[in-house]
């Protein structure tokens, strides 16, 4: 595509999204939301009160969030993750299931009082990053440093340097550091961390917390407790468990339900794949260790359709307004 065509594109999807936001404005869309039927399971990460796009493209604004549940008590019915692999749905309404990945501290702060406040049920993924003595995930701490961190830097005997975006790209090959550690085990992204945080130590500005800190085991335990939340996991060192060891990936599915069941003291289930990645050795793992209910973002094979633990999620964007995500999420695609 050369760059006028993806200029144009982008204009177009501009375009698109403002008609829509204008339709809705004047009431064009009562009808769409009263007829649609079907089901969705969401994909929800950080909240945060500001600049949600600070660090990454994951995270929405407590405002932002609240009017998704706003709309979803006047248009949707919301359902636990548990009925929906159940099949309670509604007949009447377009159904959907709420997740959250990753396990941060502001999860807690910001949507459990909102879950409570409207009363819907929501799924949240955590990892056990806590008690592997970190209170944050990798992959967060090299967004982070990366917008703090230096131009340049060194990190076992490889140059890399910081692209517009604030991503670390290797000088030898431009692969970026955030992806050559995918192929690793967590070893070696403690190293990175080590590496790079005397360069940007961003823990020092307490206004960022939001944005990486990870769930205490006490706020863990608080959540659960909660009438509208089911714990599922999601790694032990939010690594990319189709690109590690299968015996690493073995051990890290046993010992996340271990250590979230002894925190809330009832059965862990579900597994969310971090990044969405996951292989046949991937899902096989996974059942061993005793997960029911597996969630992809994408299938990467047609058969898993057929496969009775495996779900696929979508997304939520950032970058649209309410309106046109809750559009999206009756539609399944952001076209």
């Amino acid at each position: 595509m050369t760059l006028s065509q993806k200029i144009s594109s982008k204009l177009a999807g501009k375009i698109k999204y403002l008609f829509r936001d204008l339709c809705h404005g004047l009431g064009f869309y009562k009808n769409f939301y009263r007829s649609a039927r079907g089901s969705r399971i969401l994909l929800y990460h950080g909240i945060c009160e500001h600049d949600h796009l600070k660090f990454n493209t994951l995270f929405l604004t407590r405002k932002t969030f609240e009017s998704h549940l706003k709309f979803y008590k006047k248009h949707f019915n919301v359902l636990s993750l548990d009925d929906y692999y159940q099949q309670k749905l509604s007949n009447t309404r377009f159904n959907v299931c709420l997740t959250f990945d990753d396990g941060f501290a502001n999860n807690h702060k910001y949507v459990l009082p909102l879950l409570e406040q409207y009363e819907i049920p929501a799924t949240f993924f955590i990892t056990a990053i806590q008690v592997a003595g970190y209170d944050i995930l990798w992959n967060d701490f090299l967004s982070i440093a990366g917008k703090y961190g230096p131009a340049k830097f060194n990190f076992k005997g490889e140059a890399y340097i910081k692209d517009r975006y604030n991503k670390y790209l290797s000088t030898d090959n431009g692969i970026s550091l955030a992806e050559k550690l995918r192929f690793s085990g967590f070893d070696k992204k403690v190293e990175m961390m080590k590496a790079l945080y005397p360069l940007a130590p961003f823990k020092t500005k307490k206004q960022d917390e939001d944005y990486w800190l990870q769930m205490t085991t006490r706020q863990i335990r608080e959540l659960s407790a909660s009438p509208f939340v089911t714990i599922g996991a999601h790694g032990y060192y939010h690594n990319d468990l189709a690109k590690i060891n299968i015996r690493e990936t073995a051990e890290e599915l046993a010992l996340t339900k271990q250590y979230l069941e002894n925190i809330i003291e009832r059965p862990v289930n579900s597994f969310a794949f971090p990044y969405g990645s996951y292989n046949n050795a991937v899902m096989e793992a996974a059942k061993k260790a005793g997960y029911e209910k597996l969630l992809a973002t994408e299938f990467v094979s047609a058969e898993d359709h057929d496969d009775n633990a495996m779900r696929e999620r979508l997304t939520v964007n950032p970058f649209i307004s309410v309106n046109n995500q809750m559009y999206a999420t009756i539609t399944g695609s952001y076209e």
